[in-house]
């Protein structure tokens, strides 16, 4: 990062970091809101996604985050599974005194990548997509419910209280905290295609105060990020006076961006062809419709609330040509909002790197196959 984004970024942030009674300056008339979070721009790196410490098929190496700094990014968001750093008998489902029992060599791990990716100027966000009593996906047995468990919230503040510690003497433009991956309450919490909503309000700003004041105990500058309700996709009105960063998502519409991806449609052999702009399933998708969307979250900006988009992106299933022209949309407003973003993921289904996807004229980077197109499309924005 150079002096001058530097300059710019540290107070962006220290402004999200202001007292809640400290009211934001108000936008000149017909000009976007002053985003109180930096309009940061990179990638999720899934390398501890899985609940499992088992080695991931694409581990993010020293020569990946060289690239990401040489096209220009400056954002790495490390999304969690905490059973990943967790001590505990695999071939039994976690008991709740399981939850505590954390392995240092695991964290340790975790804590390379993150020091790897401050070498070379990233601002790394920790996310717990998977914490204790909730996870948007299944797979792996939770032994409570976040959002009306006291030990599973209790658990929530422990995890949170030691990463922050860890990480306690690093500023705000090096680390951040997101809390909880995509929060939703779901009937079955293991049971990701189970009945859901979003979470009472109330109920998530006890869940994100406490984590939030386990987090800043250990130091009060500390940057703390929560993911939109109901999944991401809608803003939390009841934490806007607590300091708190709020991320939105760039999936909508799921038709769009989750085209036959298993774990997000019950039947993936009887979906209507996406298309941008262009009828889908008796509805007629295009920009408006993202418009109408994000307009919420332009709307939070005013408030005074710092937003970035955390995950976005297109599953490697839907047509390249679609996939390009909607995530132009996307990234278009997101511009015009000052908001920044990070793609899931950066090697892999979602990634510029080793997609997958079988319509794309890919090229040759460094033994990787390269969506040229798509990381132009990231630059440019």
């Amino acid at each position: 990062m150079n002096r001058k984004n530097f300059i710019k970024n540290t107070g962006l942030i220290a402004a999200v970091l202001s007292l809640p009674e400290i009211g934001a300056l108000a936008a000149p008339p017909l000009q976007p809101a002053m985003n109180k979070l930096p309009r940061w721009k990179g990638f999720n790196l899934l390398d501890f996604f899985s609940p499992a410490p088992t080695p991931t098929r694409n581990p993010t190496t020293e020569e990946h985050y060289k690239w990401m700094r040489d096209w220009g990014f400056d954002f790495v968001r490390v999304p969690i599974a905490y059973p990943h750093y967790l001590d505990i008998d695999r071939s039994k489902n976690i008991t709740p005194d399981d939850v505590y029992k954390i392995s240092n060599e695991a964290v340790d791990k975790i804590d390379t990548l993150v020091t790897t990716a401050h070498k070379y100027g990233m601002h790394v966000s920790l996310n717990l997509h998977r914490a204790p009593g909730y996870c948007i996906n299944a797979g792996f047995h939770e032994p409570y419910n976040l959002w009306k468990d006291e030990a599973a919230q209790d658990a929530f503040y422990f995890h949170w209280n030691m990463w922050a510690k860890k990480y306690k003497s690093l500023s705000p433009q090096q680390i951040s905290f997101d809390l909880v991956n995509e929060p939703s309450m779901r009937e079955d919490m293991n049971d990701q295609h189970s009945r859901s909503g979003p979470v009472p309000g109330d109920v998530y700003r006890k869940v994100a105060k406490g984590a939030a004041e386990a987090i800043r105990k250990e130091n009060p500058e500390h940057l703390v990020i929560a993911d939109g309700n109901n999944v991401g996709n809608t803003p939390i009105p009841e934490i806007t006076d607590l300091g708190i960063g709020q991320s939105c998502r760039g999936y909508y519409p799921g038709a769009i961006s989750h085209y036959k991806a298993p774990w997000a449609n019950r039947d993936i052999n009887n979906l209507p062809e996406p298309r941008w702009p262009g009828e889908v399933g008796g509805k007629y998708f295009s920009k408006a419709m993202l418009e109408t969307y994000y307009k919420p979250w332009t709307n939070l900006i005013q408030q005074g609330v710092g937003v970035h988009c955390g995950e976005c992106g297109c599953w490697n299933k839907t047509p390249h040509n679609v996939f390009m022209a909607w995530f132009t949309d996307v990234l278009s407003i997101l511009k015009a909002g000052n908001i920044g973003f990070a793609v899931w993921n950066f090697t892999g289904d979602f990634g510029v790197l080793n997609s997958g996807r079988t319509d794309v004229d890919y090229e040759d980077w460094y033994g990787y196959k390269l969506d040229r197109k798509f990381l132009d499309l990231m630059r440019r924005q």
